[in-house]
């Protein structure tokens, strides 16, 4: 805690300042969960008063569903003669052009690269398509983004065999799959035959480069990258040391950040933007390094930087690491006084904070008190509830969440259910645990790597192998769906 004498002057937020919760008495739960079924049943009707909604809203939504329908059943038409091309070579038969290439945009912009190149082979067979240089740059990205730097390079090398010449983007496309895929020699190695082919590496190639080494914390080449950057006289922008002072944060590599930052400052390269103060900001408060969030603070509002509503988030999750509860409703109430509004990620804060460290009656009174001003609370904020409850022993309280959900329109999703799962796994309720995994099944949410390893756990621990085993198996026959 930090006494009071030493509070910055320019923090009027951070004045040690606790004030009275008026807890505001709510509905009384249950004692305890009598049966089990109540949770289907419930659930059940849910479904039900939903479908009964989507098909009242059927008429007014149909122009927009058939549109979507008509895209994907272009999309998979098309992988089914995309396939049926690929089989046979000679294949020629003609298609519509705009069917085709907005199969091929619907692809790319879904991240679905095994079917954009089957759409993209279907394309070569067409007698009317024309490669163009930007289409190759595309699909190039797309491979590299999934990870798929093999096939990247081999979409390269087609493009050389069919007589372009890649331009700039392709090449920083290809350099960037290369860094996605965590080959950075590889990458570094595309740069040096930029080169050589005279087709010079623009700001945009240099920035992605070091957006790779930033990601993959290779942070060694940083310097090298800056320093040809300024030989050959292109210039860095904020959005590049934005990038390599967020990397340096999310590593926890203070010093570095601190010393590239002032650097900046010094040489005044550029103007330091808001995105710089939060990303200091949050650098410094995440390892706890209270004073250090503060001290920049200043510095920022001294060189008239502004917060904004993340920087205040930013500061409340800071303060919450360190249980600093004062300076979190401080902060809470300079926003109100300078009329910004609080978001669901400001409330979803204070609610992990207080449930976190076992401040249950504050944690209910921040919940109550985002509904009351009217934000909805999301699957975030009901799996911090469920975490909570869990910790303290309350499981009677997690069917009271439960039921929140039923009267909102908050999509429950596989971390919600993981949480569900493993509060009242750990409590050794494994016929409610078995409950809510088959209710997650029949919500058609999917359940994941975490989903199974957690059941698994529960079942060792309660001595049943051959659920366990069983559940295993089951696990390994999704395969790598579940393992992305």
């Amino acid at each position: 805690m930090h006494p009071t004498a030493t509070t910055p002057s320019y923090l009027p937020f951070c004045t040690p300042f606790l004030p009275t919760i008026h807890h505001i008495t709510g509905r009384k739960l249950s004692s305890k969960i009598k049966k089990h079924a109540p949770f289907v049943r419930a659930m059940a009707t849910k479904d039900r008063k939903r479908k009964h909604k989507d098909q009242l809203s059927e008429d007014s939504t149909n122009e927009g569903l058939s549109r979507i329908l008509r895209t994907e059943a272009a999309l998979l038409g098309i992988g089914r003669k995309a396939a049926a091309a690929m089989a046979n070579a000679k294949s020629k038969r003609r298609l519509s052009p705009r069917a085709v290439l907005e199969a091929l945009d619907e692809a790319i912009a879904n991240s679905r690269w095994d079917s954009a190149l089957e759409i993209f082979t279907l394309l070569r067979n067409q007698l009317w398509y024309k490669p163009k240089s930007q289409t190759y740059a595309r699909l190039i990205t797309l491979l590299g983004k999934c990870g798929r730097a093999k096939e990247a390079k081999k979409i390269f090398h087609l493009m050389h065999s069919e007589g372009f010449k890649p331009t700039i983007d392709v090449y920083t496309s290809l350099a960037g799959a290369y860094g996605h895929a965590g080959l950075v020699e590889e990458a570094f190695k595309i740069l040096d035959e930029m080169k050589i082919l005279q087709s010079p590496p623009d700001e945009y190639t240099y920035t992605v480069l070091i957006n790779a080494c930033v990601r993959l914390r290779r942070f060694d080449q940083l310097q090298h990258l800056l320093n040809e950057m300024s030989y050959v006289g292109i210039e860095s922008n904020i959005v590049t040391y934005n990038s390599i002072i967020d990397g340096y944060g999310k590593a926890g590599l203070l010093e570095e950040l601190e010393c590239f930052l002032c650097n900046m400052l010094e040489e005044a390269k550029c103007i330091l933007d808001l995105y710089t103060m939060n990303s200091v900001l949050w650098a410094f408060g995440n390892k706890g390094k209270i004073d250090e969030m503060e001290r920049w603070y200043g510095e920022f509002q001294l060189m008239g930087i502004e917060p904004d509503v993340q920087t205040f988030n930013v500061l409340i999750q800071s303060y919450g690491k360190v249980c600093e509860y004062g300076k979190m409703i401080s902060v809470l109430k300079y926003m109100n006084k300078r009329f910004f509004t609080p978001t669901a990620v400001t409330f979803n804060l204070l609610i992990e904070c207080f449930g976190r460290n076992g401040e249950i009656k504050k944690m209910e009174y921040y919940f109550r008190l985002m509904k009351i001003k009217g934000i909805k609370p999301n699957s975030i904020t009901y799996c911090s509830l469920v975490n909570a409850y869990s910790k303290a022993g309350m499981l009677s309280k997690i069917s009271g969440v439960i039921r929140q959900t039923e009267n909102s329109d908050v999509t429950l999703d596989a971390p919600f259910f993981n949480c569900v799962i493993n509060a009242f796994g750990k409590a050794g309720q494994v016929k409610i645990m078995e409950e809510i995994f088959s209710l997650m099944k029949k919500k058609s949410c999917k359940p994941d790597r975490i989903t199974f390893e957690t059941m698994i756990r529960v079942y060792d621990s309660c001595g049943m192998v051959e659920a366990a085993k069983s559940l295993e198996i089951d696990m390994n026959e999704v395969g790598n769906k579940l393992l992305v």
